[in-house]
């Protein structure tokens, strides 16, 4: 395990197998508070709301008979975008825990080696951006032990560190005083829908990547609570923990055969017959063989990193390929009323938001919109809850240092969203949370509580712990008001 400041450790996460000791450090906020927003104003909490309480209330129409809590959720949707911290997005939206503020400006620097002075965090109007390096070595630098302060000294080593800021490929991508990019950050009017939905349903400012890695272990962990490197491909228990999976690691690629062996979720929701689907772009090919290669549409396709399950040796045991699928069938599902219980939707490279590979993050808030709108537009909406993440930080400030809650993680914020006609009006949800949340919602609504754990799963893999049950993990049931009357659908234009 990395070394660390003592400020960063906490003991108490449950540990499985083995005599790894589990590390967690509590997130700096205790009990979750509610913000009412109109326009964007904050307003005070009241002392039930701020309690995560509220009043109860029954809709006209309730069935006392009917399902109850999370059970009137017959539709889980993650729709998981690109490399974005929270602060870059989220860190002046009232009432989060974000940017330190100054008559009303923030006053986040960080050490600026290349200036010789501190660069400060800057507003842009950007829609194009550099970023930074995301993997672990650049999340190290970057969490400089708690400090927070090396955004800019993970840069160093890159063609994005931008050593020369007067060089013309530089210039795009700096701000007012030469700052690179990875201190920017966005407002209402840049990103207006996603501020909506934070206006009109829940915004979570405890959201933090599952590892310190970049995008391919962050969505293995999305699926699986867990990312390794396997020996033996046919063996479960010859996986090890790695975060990392560069070249030299066993990493799955589009034609090749699978190399994941520990178990994914699909595994246990295939046992208790949950019906799921994982949606790519159109013209991304999962499965060999692909007749005249893709043909890729205006999104781009969806890379094998971001479209991981076929690299997982149990969904060939369970043969269940065919629940890989793609956008259009994800439209076709909700207008003949069979999407399937449990659904992700990630991104081809074109509308991901991902700084080095999509057309700007308009074109990706454009795509999530439309998502977002197919299914408030339907009956399904009356039964959803849709979660809207981003997999990784991206290189980008943020100020709240990760909880350590074992040798993987947790990463870097991120921001994170949850729309249900259930959800809490204008909620700031303070809970520490990460994707094993989502894996916990799936597990505690359809499949009674039970985990990915190597003792109960019915397929034993070396996983040390399991992440669901980490006590410092938050309840996303917690997000829900199911005594309230169920909220009207809020769509949105695609391209304000």
């Amino acid at each position: 395990m990395r070394d660390l400041p003592r400020s960063r450790l906490f003991s108490g996460a449950r540990v499985r197998t083995g005599s790894i000791v589990a590390l967690v450090l509590l997130f700096p906020a205790g009990a979750l508070a509610v913000s009412s927003l109109s326009g964007g104003d904050a307003k005070p909490a009241s002392p039930t709301a701020a309690t995560g309480s509220a009043p109860a209330k029954t809709p006209a129409n309730a069935d006392p008979n009917g399902p109850q809590g999370i059970f009137k959720l017959d539709h889980l949707i993650f729709i998981v975008q690109e490399n974005r911290s929270f602060d870059h997005y989220f860190g002046t939206y009232p009432g989060v825990d974000g940017f330190d503020m100054r008559n009303g400006k923030p006053t986040n620097c960080v050490p600026d080696h290349v200036l010789g002075h501190e660069s400060c965090v800057y507003h842009t109007n950007a829609d194009t951006f550099m970023g930074g390096p995301h993997d672990r070595p650049s999340a190290l630098t970057a969490i400089d032990g708690g400090a927070m302060d090396g955004f800019i000294d993970a840069l160093s080593p890159t063609t994005r560190g931008c050593v020369d800021r007067s060089a013309p490929n530089c210039q795009p991508f700096l701000g007012p005083q030469q700052q690179p990019d990875v201190m920017s950050y966005l407002t209402r009017q840049n990103i207006p829908n996603y501020w909506a939905y934070a206006d009109s349903f829940v915004l979570q400012d405890g959201m933090f990547a599952p590892t310190d890695g970049w995008t391919l272990p962050a969505h293995l962990f999305l699926v699986s609570g867990w990312s390794a490197d396997c020996e033996d491909v046919s063996d479960p228990m010859s996986c090890i923990s790695n975060v990392d999976l560069k070249e030299d690691s066993q990493r799955w690629e589009y034609g090749e055969d699978p190399v994941y062996a520990w178990t994914d979720i699909t595994w246990l929701l295939d046992r208790h017959d949950v019906s799921w689907a994982y949606y790519v772009a159109p013209g991304t090919c999962s499965f060999p063989p692909c007749e005249g290669g893709p043909e890729e549409g205006p999104e781009g396709t969806t890379p094998s990193a971001k479209n991981p399950l076929p690299g997982f040796t149990d969904l060939y045991e369970t043969k269940q390929q065919d629940r890989i699928l793609d956008y259009t069938d994800f439209e076709r599902s909700i207008e003949r009323g069979t999407l399937p219980s449990v659904s992700w939707l990630v991104p081809g490279n074109g509308v991901s938001e991902h700084p080095q590979s999509s057309r700007g993050v308009a074109a990706g808030m454009a795509h999530v919109t439309r998502m977002v709108n197919l299914v408030m537009r339907s009956p399904l909406w009356d039964s959803t809850a849709i979660f809207i993440t981003w997999d990784d930080w991206g290189g980008f400030y943020d100020h709240v240092m990760p909880p350590l809650v074992d040798e993987n993680g947790y990463g870097l914020r991120v921001p994170g969203l949850m729309l249900s006609p259930y959800a809490r009006t204008g909620y700031i949800d303070h809970q520490t949370l990460t994707f094993d949340a989502y894996l916990k919602l799936i597990e505690d609504r359809f499949l009674g509580g039970r985990r990915l754990d190597p003792a109960t799963d019915g397929r034993p893999d070396s996983r040390s712990v399991v992440r669901e049950d980490v006590p410092i993990l938050g309840d996303l049931a917690n997000e829900f008001d199911f005594e309230q009357e169920p909220r009207r659908p809020m769509v949105l234009d695609p391209t304000p």
